[in-house]
């Protein structure tokens, strides 16, 4: 486990020097991660300090507060505000001096640097042999992802010293000189947060015996300092408060990502809870350990730290989420023979810990106990579960290349704009898929929840305005057929529940439906379908957030009969405008009709049968029909819908070119198919 060999820099047999075009390119994608990251950094800063002084760096009033521990006369644990060890509490009071007297500001960006300098370090500790690309953008990209990440962002918002022991622990293994001064930096760490204690055996097993040492006599004689100098505070920690159980909230509370707390959030309690607490403790911090020391002996420590990390998160008592950074550290793991698997893990790591739970499961009973641990999940999963592979692997730098189509010409010879999207003759990773459509899905929602026009009495407003502006625009053009056809289908009592039953169960089931059966039948198809999906969705939003629109069935004094909602009250005053589960005002362009359209032009482009052709087009035929006799749409609104989908149709031409033919006859040159082609098209038959 030595230090020397782990740095970023790249070995000087990886090949060729870059030529100039390349190196060229690399400098501006560098610059342009570093303006990223400090872009990143300013927000984080400009969020904490803009907002008013009650409100942010609530955990340095721990500190600097009149009840701080600056200030307090009693123990440190009078309140539960206070969640440190007792040794933090003595060495970190003269730090908070400065930040009481800057009112926070010198705190922040304390705090930043610190950030900046544990990414630089996680930079340069990637297993060798790292490739040029590599090691010139790991730095801006781990210090963005950083600043992203939901612990740091949480300990820059509460002004907490989670970030300290972090750094202290990569500072002992990638910095330090000597094991005496990294034992005594990990030690110090260990002081801070008592569970990363498992970095002793971690260091022993190793070979790094002096640094394991050091570490468990700096960890002793600092916690025996803190004795000998608050007895009372130190009682109260270690055996009141079960070294922090219970500090900082109740140890139940979602923010608690430990054992302990999934535990009592699955309802056990008492001597049982407590047993089985320990019980699975003991298991996953031995098989992290094991692992932690094989990937330490193969010259992969970076992952070997973050495994031993992970582990402390799911043995301590608390957990909370300013100190899970170490999740985020197991990125450097490589999992997956194939390239198409390569992601999966970064990505699915990247997404836990830059977003909250919600937004990566769905809000169904079932999942619960998943969304409610996500973070301790993922961190189980790496300290016991996760296979990571070895340097030793053949597909360790070189997985299995993915088989593209040969390039399709297209008429204008700017077409494609981005042609280093090829198309690839395999479906992608489904868990990959899944996760990226859900966390897109989210995003769509809030952002089409947000899309409100303003305040909610200047929303109404401006939506009810647009909403005559439509109205006289389809008067003119002798369109405006809604109130007719809506009041017509009202007294057909079998044909209102039909177009109510259409309007609210297909909108989401048959594009869910066309985007599987691509997947499963034709995967090259159904990356082109599912782009031009995103790009209409994506277009969509920009028309609800620039042009707000009531739907006819809240338009005052139109007369329109919501079939699907029930009768309206146009007297309350927020009627219509922003609600807990949806934007009333999300009506331009209508993606019923858009979606619906699109799956109805795919399914007419890929179907081989006429028959089936025709079924597809039938279906945004009878969703027009269902949105503007449910009142839900003008018909404008599907006019709307139908020129998103045509645009999204486009960018995804424009952007990569004409549409990939299928395995089979994405033949080369020659007339033949290439060997990736046929491989594929046995694997994935048309």
């Amino acid at each position: 486990m030595a230090n020397a060999g782990h740095g970023g820099r790249p070995a000087e047999t990886l090949g060729a020097t870059a030529t100039g075009g390349t190196r060229a390119r690399l400098r501006a994608a560098r610059l342009a991660l570093w303006l990223l990251a400090a872009v990143l950094a300013a927000r984080q800063v400009a969020a904490v300090l803009t907002t008013p002084s009650g409100e942010r760096l609530t955990a340095l009033e721990t500190w600097v507060g009149p009840e701080g521990v600056l200030h307090v006369s009693g123990s440190l644990y009078d309140s539960t505000r206070f969640t440190g060890t007792p040794f933090g509490g003595l060495v970190l009071k003269p730090l908070t001096r400065p930040a009481e007297q800057a009112l926070g500001w010198g705190w922040t960006f304390g705090t930043l640097l610190l950030v900046v300098a544990l990414g630089l370090i996680a930079a340069r500790a990637l297993p060798q042999p790292v490739g040029r690309r590599t090691a010139i953008l790991a730095g801006p990209v781990a210090i963005s992802l950083l600043m992203l990440s939901l612990p740091v962002r949480s300990t820059l918002w509460l002004g907490q010293t989670s970030i300290i022991p972090v750094l202290l622990v990569l500072l002992g293994c990638f910095v330090a000189r000597g094991q005496r001064v990294s034992g005594v930096l990990i030690g110090v760490a260990a002081a801070l947060q008592p569970t990363l204690l498992l970095f002793t055996p971690l260091l022993w097993f190793t070979g790094r015996r002096l640094a394991a040492t050091a570490t468990g006599v700096t960890f002793a004689a600092a916690t025996a300092l803190a004795w000998a100098a608050m007895p009372h505070d130190s009682h109260t920690y270690w055996v009141h408060h079960l070294a922090g159980t219970g500090l900082g909230g109740p140890a139940d509370d979602l923010a608690n990502q430990s054992l302990h707390g999934a535990l009592l959030r699955l309802g056990l309690r008492g001597p049982l809870e407590i047993g089985l607490f320990l019980l699975l403790g003991a298991a996953v911090a031995t098989l992290a350990l094991r692992r932690a020391v094989r990937y330490a002996h193969d010259g992969q420590l970076l992952l070997a730290v973050a495994v031993t990390g992970c582990a402390a998160i799911a043995v301590s008592p608390t957990a909370w989420q300013h100190q899970l950074l170490w999740v985020l550290l197991t990125v450097a793991g490589r999992i997956g023979v194939r390239a198409r698997d390569r992601l999966v893990w970064p990505v699915a790591v990247v997404l836990v810990m830059t977003l909250p739970a919600k937004t990566m499961l769905p809000n169904m009973a079932l999942l619960h106990p998943l969304r409610d641990n996500t973070v301790l999940l993922a961190a189980l999963a790496a300290a016991t579960a996760a296979p990571f592979l070895s340097r030793g692997s053949p597909y360790f730098r070189a997985p299995v290349p993915t088989p593209y189509a040969p390039p399709v010409p297209a008429r204008f010879a700017f077409v494609p704009l981005l042609p280093f999207l090829r198309r690839v003759l395999i479906r992608p990773n489904l868990l990959l898929e899944l996760l990226l459509i859900r966390v897109t899905y989210a995003g769509y929602a809030q952002v089409r929840l947000a899309a409100t026009g303003g305040s909610n009495s200047a929303g109404r407003a401006r939506a009810e305005e647009h909403g005559q502006q439509i109205l006289d625009l389809e008067r003119l053009l002798h369109m405006d057929i809604e109130h007719a056809v809506n009041h017509a289908v009202v007294g057909i009592g079998r044909l209102r529940e039909f177009f109510d039953f259409y309007y609210t169960s297909f909108h989401f089931v048959v594009p869910l439906a066309v985007l599987g059966l691509l997947y499963w039948r034709r995967p090259v198809d159904y990356r082109w379908a599912r782009a031009s999906l995103g790009f209409t969705t994506l277009l969509a939003l920009v028309g609800f957030w620039l042009y707000p629109l009531a739907p006819p069935r809240l338009m005052p004094g139109l007369g329109i009969i919501d079939t699907v909602h029930g009768v309206q009250d146009f007297t309350r005053p927020d009627y219509g405008t922003l609600t807990h589960l949806t934007n009333q005002y999300a009506a331009m362009p209508s993606l019923h009709f858009g979606w619906s359209l699109w799956c109805g032009l795919v399914i007419a482009v890929i179907a081989p049968k006429p028959w089936t052709k025709a079924l597809g087009l039938l279906h945004p035929l009878l969703t027009a029909c269902a949105i503007v006799a449910t009142g839900n749409h003008w018909i404008l609104d599907a006019a709307g819908g139908a020129v998103v989908v045509g645009a999204g149709f486009g960018l995804a031409y424009l952007l990569q070119g004409p549409r990939a033919r299928t395995a089979v006859a994405a033949a080369e040159p020659g007339g033949e198919p290439s060997a990736p082609a046929k491989e594929a098209a046995e694997r994935n038959p048309p």
